[in-house]
């Protein structure tokens, strides 16, 4: 399908603020690297804050078309599906989640607050129904899986921030830390309902063994 102005703006503009950060880029720089006048891109934008608006509404309609698709009942491959939808959604609008006063914008803000909210709620939800079916133990401590349920969300909301502060440069998302905190709390039937799901070989492989050898940090 063939793009329309302001269509071409917009692609064009997440693509400067992911390369360079939204405060970085005017929309005088915009307009010159498409070759067109200033006054041609605020025809269709009056200002940054338009067109951050515009795109943060386009984000906001595509993680809800998404979301809209899993959300029939609450089980693990709900969270599958969220926590991948997080990390396409933070490549494809890097700027957004890497800059702290783009994510204060108002109406930033209240959409990620409540898009949080929504979500930790459907991770607890995925546990309450995993321990219904006996796919996962009930809770021992108090807490714990609330706890769980919150950092499943944080591991996805904060990846790619916690990427580029270690440079880490691989494709690795979190999901696989995701799952290596939840697997200590499942039953053996939940153990064996993931491998159905994700496969053997994926299961086997969620991580390397721990191994520290701890004379190089005790000296006597």
């Amino acid at each position: 399908m063939k793009q329309n102005t302001k269509d071409k703006i917009i692609a064009f503009a997440i693509s400067l603020f992911n390369e360079n950060g939204y405060g970085s880029i005017s929309l005088q720089e915009i307009a010159q690297q498409m070759g067109m006048s200033r006054g041609n891109l605020t025809y269709h934008f009056r200002d940054k804050d338009a067109l951050l608006k515009r795109i943060s509404e386009d984000m906001w309609e595509k993680i809800e078309r998404e979301r809209a698709k899993s959300r029939t009942f609450p089980s693990f491959e709900n969270i599958h599906n969220e926590v991948q939808l997080y990390y396409k959604i933070q490549r494809e609008y890097a700027f957004i989640f890497l800059d702290p006063h783009v994510l204060q914008h108002p109406f930033i803000k209240e959409q990620f607050q409540q898009m949080t909210a929504q979500t930790i709620k459907d991770n607890k939800a995925g546990i309450a129904f995993s321990i219904k079916l006996g796919n996962m133990k009930p809770e021992t401590i108090a807490g714990t899986y609330h706890s769980l349920a919150f950092i499943t969300w944080m591991l996805s909301f904060f990846w790619l921030a916690q990427q580029i502060i270690r440079g880490d440069k691989t494709e690795t998302d979190g999901e696989k830390l995701i799952w290596l905190m939840l697997i200590p709390h499942f039953t053996e039937k939940g153990v064996e309902a993931f491998k159905d799901f994700f496969g053997t070989t994926y299961y086997e492989n969620l991580g390397d063994p721990f191994e520290m050898d701890i004379s190089e940090l005790i000296a006597f």
